[in-house]
């Protein structure tokens, strides 16, 4: 470079600056560092910020086993590194991933159609309000005070500028269920839809079938919405809906501080050019063998903006391929074990505690404090190395004094009775 520009030094190439904004010393900072001194440098930073035993803090995002084979497949260059499947004969490896994806959606939720993944589950709530608003030509949803308070505030920001008005009905104050007297008093024929969540935020099951019957009775469509993926393992599939959006952040995806997650859209088949996003289709190539392409892309790209269903301009198809993996290593029976297991520790877990609900639970369910302080109890808990459960105040004012828990595969008995003398103390 110094020969190019005619000059013999570095300090001829910075002679123009002013001494006073020169560094004339070396860096304070140490030499370099091998690979190895490195890992074992981050280690012991690591083991100082202390270990966690358990974590009870479900409410969206949950702790589950991850399978190893899950970061093998997903590490492949061609999955990790291939960008989008427009071209069909650069990508068949990723088509037919999405593929099986979109055949277990459909087998999970009894939908009959499934897209290519959505960016999270708080995204496709929105997704299938506006869905529904073109199937009806309506505009006003009902959306359950039950269904995840930031999957509702996601909601509102999208509805904003859609000219869709929201109104939320309530839950039952002692199942913690919906509330189907409130929700069949503002129904009308201006609602394009209901929407729901089961197992609510509550971890309560809901009366799917009930809420549909309603929503159907005055024209609207039912949308549930899940954030467990794992509890339909146990949970009859929502086959009443008309549309079901979720999230699997259960299947294999980590925690990791809030995402990237893969959320889904399923609906049935007579919906399927309402559906955003894209779907792939099976085919035969010219030698007619089994091959996999871009059926249906009713976005932006493809046709014109004004006919689009949405914006979503991608999917999350390596996250989505997680979900995908982990589907096939558990299998209908492995996933249905692994749903017995969270269902019979949230139980456990649950006995002696001061359930605010009554209603039948997956692996989350409240309970109240006992007069304590919710982050009393979690400051107690935290002691122990144990994250607690969510208070519940900062949502929902009349349950101040509550707190969500969670328990899944992941928690081990005596940590289980631990958080149960931190209540009680």
């Amino acid at each position: 470079m110094l020969d190019v520009c005619g000059l013999e030094s570095l300090e001829q190439l910075f002679s123009h600056l002013p001494a006073e904004v020169k560094f004339n010393r070396s860096l304070d900072i140490p030499n370099g560092k091998s690979e190895y001194e490195i890992v074992d440098y981050f280690r012991a930073r690591g083991l100082e910020n202390g270990s966690i035993a358990s974590s009870f803090l479900g409410a969206g995002v949950y702790s589950h086993y991850r399978p190893v084979l899950v970061d093998v497949v997903v590490s492949r260059g061609e999955f990790l590194t291939s960008y989008t499947p427009y071209q069909a004969e650069m990508a068949q490896g990723t088509l037919t991933s999405i593929f099986e994806f979109q055949t277990m959606i459909c087998q999970l939720t009894g939908m009959e159609v499934a897209n290519a993944s959505m960016y999270d589950g708080s995204s496709a709530v929105p997704e299938a309000a506006m869905m529904a608003a073109r199937i009806t030509k309506r505009h006003h949803m009902l959306v359950a005070k039950s269904v995840h308070p930031e999957y509702r505030t996601v909601f509102r920001t999208y509805a904003k500028h859609q000219e869709m008005p929201i109104t939320e009905f309530g839950y039952d104050a002692v199942t913690g269920a919906l509330d189907l007297v409130d929700l069949e008093s503002k129904l009308n024929d201006q609602v394009a839809a209901v929407i729901i969540q089961s197992p609510n935020f509550f971890g309560i099951v809901e009366d799917v079938k009930a809420a549909a019957a309603l929503a159907h009775k005055h024209g609207a469509l039912l949308v549930v919405t899940f954030t467990e993926a794992v509890s339909l393992g146990l949970v009859e599939p929502p086959r009443d809906a008309d549309i079901v959006a979720g999230e699997l952040q259960s299947f294999a995806i980590s925690p990791c501080y809030g995402g990237p997650f893969a959320g889904i859209l399923a609906t049935k088949e007579k919906f399927i050019r309402q559906i955003p996003g894209r779907l792939v289709g099976e085919t035969t190539d010219t030698h007619g063998n089994r091959a996999f392409c871009l059926t249906l892309s009713t976005r932006e790209q493809h046709i014109r903006r004004e006919k689009a269903t949405s914006n979503i301009c991608t999917n999350q198809a390596l996250i989505a391929l997680m979900a995908t993996v982990f589907m096939t290593v558990y299998g209908k029976e492995g996933l249905r074990e692994l749903a017995g297991q969270n269902l019979s520790k949230a139980h456990y877990l649950a006995e002696g505690l001061k359930k605010r609900f009554s209603g039948g639970f997956f692996n989350e369910f409240v309970v109240s404090t006992n007069g304590n302080a919710a982050e009393a109890v979690n400051d107690r808990l935290l002691e122990k190395n144990i994250v607690g459960g969510l208070p519940l105040g900062r949502f929902y004012p009349e349950l101040n004094d509550c707190m969500l828990l969670c328990a899944t595969e992941m928690n081990k008995r005596e940590h289980m009775d631990e958080v149960k003398k931190a209540f009680l103390a």
